[in-house]
């Protein structure tokens, strides 16, 4: 996960970049959706599915990118993070089939392993961005709500697990009736090793040969770990609001 990091404000310019790498990112991505629905026992709606997925995250990155980036392009770290994106639309459209077999497996553990490049990637060239760190934050958020839901569909755990994904949007809903929430954090490396540990956990349960009751104990040991993490981090948030009360 990115750290974020001060930004000039946009300028004005082209973004004709922008928008090309976001329509050569969804044609690919479209392409491959098709190759695999030939390749693999998937029904029709895989492919519709997946290109529903892209065309809607792709408006609201587009849309943000051009809004909030100071250049004409992306740069290398989104790129990744954008790769990272469009394979998280591929779960999505795993959703709902079966017999997928280690497919569903390799592509999440891709998308995990994309997490740390596209951090790395920003560090080394020196151009990690708050929105580049945005990005990567919902990407991260959207990637367990799928492989939950996948691991859930597999029978591997209950609908509890779902929990894991729902986390990060329900703490947000909640900074509406808690202003408080919205306070700043810290960057954190326990919080990233949370993710991590429920990211692995999930991604572990939809390999064919973990089944219940391990699968079981695997989501549920990571998600206690992403839970936790959220309690320390509300409950300094909590302590702080305390504190700048007159």
């Amino acid at each position: 996960m990115l750290e974020t990091a001060p930004t000039n404000a946009p300028r004005r310019g082209s973004r004709f970049g922008i928008l090309l790498e976001h329509l050569v990112t969804g044609t690919l991505l479209v392409a491959l959706a098709v190759a695999l629905r030939h390749a693999l026992p998937l029904s029709e709606a895989f492919t519709w599915k997946v290109m529903t997925a892209v065309f809607v995250g792709g408006a609201v990155t587009l849309s943000l990118s051009i809004k909030h980036l100071p250049t004409s392009t992306l740069g290398a770290a989104n790129h990744v993070t954008l790769a990272r994106a469009g394979l998280v639309a591929l779960l999505i459209g795993f959703i709902g089939e079966s017999q997928l077999g280690w497919t569903a497996f390799s592509v999440a553990a891709a998308v995990l392993v994309l997490d740390g490049v596209d951090g790395w990637v920003a560090r080394r060239l020196e151009i990690a961005s708050d929105f580049g760190a945005r990005f990567d934050m919902e990407t991260d958020a959207l990637s367990l709500i799928a492989i939950a839901g996948l691991v859930w569909q597999h029978g591997k755990a209950g609908p509890w697990v779902l929990l894991a994904g729902l986390m990060r949007y329900a703490f947000v809903a909640a900074t509406k009736a808690l202003p408080y929430l919205a306070g700043p954090l810290s960057p954190s490396l326990r919080r990233k090793a949370a993710f991590v540990i429920v990211a692995m956990t999930l991604i572990a349960c939809l390999a064919p040969i973990v089944n219940p009751p391990l699968s079981v104990g695997l989501a549920l040991a990571g998600l206690l770990t992403l839970t936790a993490s959220f309690v320390i981090d509300i409950s300094y948030l909590a302590r702080a609001a305390g504190q700048t009360r007159p």
